[in-house]
């Protein structure tokens, strides 16, 4: 029987990982890059968890263990009336909390795995695309396809043209900023800051250097963007108690937006990654829900291929919109949640402190905290 094909489109994280995972299934996949020569290099730090770092290291996938910083603690703080709390620290003695990795890194490491692999790799710009015919207009011929995944990062137009708008969207009104820090102190697991300003998380990716995500209000940010370096030395040399000297990269950022579509597919076209949700960075969960999709969309195609049925034929794109559909908005929402807990209110703080002040006490919360994060709802 004659493979079924499928297509990728985007050459970021989601799109990349996309293919190779795919790859290790029965069909013959096409991977349509960007066509650009020079391509910005992306300079972030994704964390993941430990049992998605599993699946990517071991049986199937084999990443090499060394592309990634493994970490057993977490650290978080809050600032109330300008003093640090340190009301929670999550430990594991056996196993691994976290495992942090440098992205341009990772993407080169998939390329490397994707040529091994019978993957075509198109550098061709993309005119449109039908959802119902499955196919990619290209230039002034069609591509016909089984299936079409959209990999295209949060913004495009595309995914508007393919499924309907539908989303639970929030403009939050901030600015996450990040870089990269070397220093010579011993930071070797990661820490969450809930500051007045935003929350600040510091993650260690390799010895003497981590990277921040610093999430400003918007209005906070517009006023001191001409300082930011100098304000970002500053904060992090009174947050771990420092005059050293600390090497501080160029600065990226992003505006933030929670975003979770209810529609996952239409037809012949699937959207993958941050196209189908986009959650605050406080948690950093956002990588960790991208690969879930993956990961279960590829057990779903796999699954459904032993049972001798096609794409076309089964039901993969609606088990798969409803097996990971409802993990994804409860992370999203509940995360907003967490992200309005923390915001400064007068009213509320009081209560934050005494509720803040005693969390540590109760094991179940540590226990159901690495739980989820680790593995979702999906346990």
């Amino acid at each position: 029987m004659k493979n079924e094909k499928i297509c990728v489109v985007g050459d970021g994280l989601a799109g990349l990982t996309t293919a190779f995972i795919l790859s290790k299934l029965n069909i013959d996949i096409d991977l349509y890059i960007s066509k650009k020569k020079v391509k910005k290099q992306d300079n972030r730090i994704t964390a993941i968890s430990d049992s998605n770092y599993k699946i990517l290291t071991q049986s199937d996938f084999l990443f090499k263990k060394k592309l990634f910083w493994s970490c057993n603690k977490i650290h978080l703080f809050n600032e109330n009336n300008n003093q640090l709390s340190n009301f929670l620290n999550l430990n594991e003695n056996k196993k691994k909390l976290m495992h942090i990795f440098e992205n341009d890194k990772f993407k080169k490491e998939l390329l490397k795995k994707i040529k091994l692999k019978k993957i075509n790799i198109r550098k061709l710009s993309i005119k449109n695309i039908n959802s119902e015919k499955g196919y990619i207009a290209i230039k002034k011929s069609k591509k016909y396809y089984d299936l079409i995944i959209l990999c295209l990062g949060a913004r495009s137009k595309i995914y508007d043209s393919v499924s309907s708008s539908r989303k639970i969207s929030k403009d939050y009104r901030e600015v996450a900023i990040s870089g990269k820090i070397k220093h010579s102190l011993e930071i070797n697991n990661p820490s969450q800051y809930f500051l007045k300003e935003g929350p600040l998380a510091f993650l260690p990716y390799k010895k003497n250097e981590f990277s921040y995500v610093w999430s400003l209000k918007k209005i906070f940010y517009e006023n001191n963007h001409k300082n930011l370096r100098k304000l970002v030395n500053e904060k992090i040399n009174s947050l771990l108690s420092t005059k050293k000297i600390l090497k501080t990269s160029l600065i990226q950022s992003y505006p933030i937006h929670l975003s979770l579509r209810k529609n996952y597919y239409n037809n012949k076209v699937l959207i993958l990654g941050e196209g189908l949700h986009t959650v605050h960075p406080i948690a950093g969960q956002g990588f960790n829900l991208v690969l879930r999709d993956i990961i279960g969309f590829y057990k779903i195609i796999k699954k459904s291929s032993e049972l001798g049925l096609t794409i076309s034929s089964s039901h993969v794109l609606k088990d798969f919109n409803n097996l990971r559909k409802p993990e994804n908005i409860l992370f999203g929402v509940g995360i907003d949640i967490t992200n309005n807990f923390f915001k400064k209110n007068k009213y509320f703080d009081p209560f934050k402190e005494v509720i803040l002040k005693n969390i540590s006490k109760y094991e179940i919360v540590k226990k159901f905290s690495k739980i989820f994060s680790d593995k979702g709802i999906s346990i």
